[in-house]
């Protein structure tokens, strides 16, 4: 099979950006022709004063991008186009190009752009849906991308634009969804049910089971409000033991999370970096357990399916799709999101039972193995594509 493959970076890389490699090289190794248009918001930096001006129009329709995507469907005729991420750069332009030349498309939800302009359903330290709710100008109101109205304003008109010429409901053949509450929301939001199908993200290469209890409770991802790291460090205040704590990862909120760890004399808790993904599967190899205190819904993160092939079981917000992957008290635990006394308790309970975390860790690993494999991801992404380019036939 031939495939096209669409994506754009953000400036800041993240999940997506590695979810779409993971995927790309999957299909390589199994012998597909894969062809990709790939374009970064780093572009933005070359801009003159004039051209940041006409961003926002770049936003709703990028004419580069149909003219180039055009060219490349014409010369390759793929079988089918799947689409990873279309902001900024390449725009739901990109869609159009794909209708025109009568081509099945593919879109994985990497987040909720479609129906939250911030993409992750969170405002103000807590989950916010006013967008669906009610109308995407409540984003607007409060300034939701980038703490600004009027990049707020582009990007909500984008959306309203698209919505209205029936780019999500009528270029689209099959939406990808990472969980089953992910795409529960989208339903909710809008998206036809027969339309919007669940695979989710995958493991590449099988880093083996941990040896040992594990030393240190740890975090992985990135340094930000929405992660509830103030949750975390507030739990570690009120721990009457003194585990260790292992940050890994980088962001805006690090040095403010620095100065708190100093503040209050969390002698025991490390801040490392970003870390490579190597030394990442080390660090969880070597750890308890790993926790994620997010605050927002999470979409599929990572380090959860991570964390499982190394056998090492999770600790996580009773919220959105992370409830739905950690299965309380059998790969791990749930505390009330935002609650540090009880994620406190939670710690202290695992970190006493060290015998019952090394059970959950195998069932983690159970699950890694029928659940999180890039063989098992393969045959799931597969079906996706037969079931889409049998209605072309």
């Amino acid at each position: 099979m031939k495939i096209l493959l669409v994506h754009n970076s953000y400036q800041q890389p993240g999940g997506e950006d590695v979810a779409f490699t993971q995927e790309r090289e999957l299909l390589q190794c199994a012998g597909h022709r894969v062809v990709s248009y790939c374009r970064n918001n780093d572009e933005i930096r070359a801009y003159s004063g004039l051209k940041r001006l006409a961003l926002s129009k770049q936003i709703v329709w990028a004419a580069d991008t149909r003219r180039q995507v055009a060219g490349l469907l014409l010369r390759e005729r793929p079988d089918l186009v799947h689409i990873h991420n279309t902001f900024v750069m390449v725009s739901p332009s990109v869609y159009v190009a794909c209708e025109d030349a009568q081509v099945p498309v593919v879109q994985t939800l990497h987040n909720y752009r479609l129906f939250c302009p911030a993409a992750i359903f969170f405002r103000e330290g807590r989950v916010c849906e006013e967008c669906v709710e009610h109308s995407l100008w409540r984003s607007v109101r409060y300034g939701c991308y980038r703490q600004s109205r009027a990049e707020t304003a582009a990007v909500s008109l984008m959306l309203t634009l698209h919505r209205r010429l029936g780019t999500w409901t009528r270029m689209v053949d099959c939406y990808v969804a990472l969980t089953d509450f992910a795409r529960r929301k989208f339903i909710e939001a809008g998206l036809a049910p027969e339309k919007v199908t669940v695979k989710p993200n995958f493991v590449p290469t099988d880093p083996g089971r941990r040896n040992g209890r594990g030393e240190y409770a740890l975090f992985v991802g990135r340094l930000s409000a929405e992660k509830g790291l103030e949750t975390l460090l507030r739990a570690w205040e009120c721990l009457y033991h003194r585990i260790p704590l292992l940050l890994v990862g980088d962001g805006p909120l690090e040095a403010q999370l620095r100065g708190e760890a100093e503040r209050h004399r969390l002698s025991n808790v490390v801040f490392s970096g970003r870390l490579t993904r190597e030394q990442s599967l080390a660090a969880m190899k070597g750890a308890r357990f790993l926790i994620l205190p997010s605050d927002c819904y999470e979409n599929f993160p990572l380090s959860i399916a991570e964390a499982f092939s190394c056998g090492t079981p999770v600790i996580c917000s009773r919220l959105g799709a992370m409830q739905g992957i950690v299965e309380d008290g059998r790969a791990g635990l749930h505390f009330t999101p935002g609650d540090p006394q009880d994620l406190a308790s939670k710690v202290e309970w695992a970190w006493s039972r060290p015998n019952v975390m090394e059970a959950m860790g195998r069932e983690a690993r159970a699950d890694y193995e029928s659940k999180y494999t890039p063989e098992r991801n393969y045959h799931m992404l597969m079906a996706i594509y037969e079931r889409v380019t049998a209605n072309y036939a």
